[in-house]
C-alpha cells in the first residue's frame, strides 16, 4: 500500500510520517530527494535563485519534481497493489497543488497527473492524507527552522505566504474531488490523534481500491 502525507511547507508532514513509521513499521520515502536525486538538486538550486529563470517556469519545475519521483519508481513499484506499507512525505499531489496554485489554474492538476501517473507510470497512491495546518502556523514553523539551522534557508516557495495560502486551497479542492484516489483530512496539531485516524482509515482501504476522481 502507498500512503502519501500531503500539506504545505511547515505543515508537520515529517512529524506525522515519523509517528506512522513508529506505529506501523512502514518504509518511509521523502520527496523531493535532495540528497540523492539530480533533478531534485537542480530544483533546489532553482528555488534558491541559482538557475537563472528556471524557477519562473511552472511546467519546468513540475517536470524536475516529477523526474525525481520517477527515479524512485523501482522502490514505489514494490508497494503497488501490495499489503506492505510505504508512507511518503509528499507525492504527486504536492506537484499538482503547488503547480496549480502558482498558475492559479486547476487544469494543471490534470497535466501533472498525466505526466506522472501516465507518461512516467508512477503508481497511484492508495490513500492521500492532507494535513490541514493553518498557513500562519506553518509559516512560523518554517521561520523557526530557518532561524535554528542556517542550512534550512527558506526557498522561493516557502517564503511566499500567498502561494502557501493558494496551495492549501488547491489541496482542499483535490481532496473534495477525490483526485486520483481516496483522501483523508486530518488536524496535525495532535500527532497521535492524526496518526490514529490514518491507521483507522488504512484498515478500510484495500490496495488499488481507488475511486479515481479527475
Amino acid at each position: 500500500m502507498i500512503v502519501s502525507i500531503e500539506g504545505i511547507d511547515g505543515a508537520g508532514k515529517n512529524t506525522l510520517v515519523t509517528e506512522l513509521r513508529k506505529r506501523t513499521g512502514a518504509e518511509v520515502l521523502c520527496f523531493p530527494r535532495y540528497n540523492t536525486s539530480l533533478p531534485a538538486r537542480l530544483a533546489a538550486r532553482a528555488l534558491h535563485g541559482e538557475m537563472g529563470d528556471l524557477t519562473d517556469s511552472i511546467h519546468g519545475m513540475a517536470t524536475l519534481f516529477a523526474l525525481d519521483r520517477y527515479g524512485a519508481r523501482d522502490v514505489l513499484d514494490r508497494f503497488r497493489d501490495s499489503t506492505e506499507l510505504i508512507v511518503l512525505d509528499r507525492y504527486v499531489a504536492s506537484n499538482a497543488a503547488y503547480s496549480s496554485a502558482r498558475a492559479e489554474d486547476l487544469s494543471l492538476c490534470d497535466w501533472v497527473a498525466d505526466l506522472e501517473f501516465g507518461e512516467l507510470g508512477l503508481p497511484v497512491p492508495d490513500l492521500q492524507v492532507l494535513l490541514d495546518t493553518p498557513v500562519e502556523l506553518a509559516a512560523s514553523r518554517a521561520e523557526s527552522r530557518e532561524a535554528a539551522d542556517s542550512s534550512r534557508t527558506r526557498d522561493r516557495y516557502e517564503s511566499d505566504l500567498g502561494l502557501q495560502e493558494r496551495t492549501l486551497a488547491a489541496y482542499h479542492r483535490l481532496a473534495d474531488r477525490s483526485w486520483r484516489g481516496p483522501w483523508l483530512i486530518v488536524d496535525p496539531r495532535d500527532t497521535g490523534e492524526a496518526a490514529a485516524a490514518v491507521e483507522s482509515r488504512l484498515g478500510a482501504v484495500r490496495p488499488h481500491d481507488h475511486a479515481r476522481g479527475s
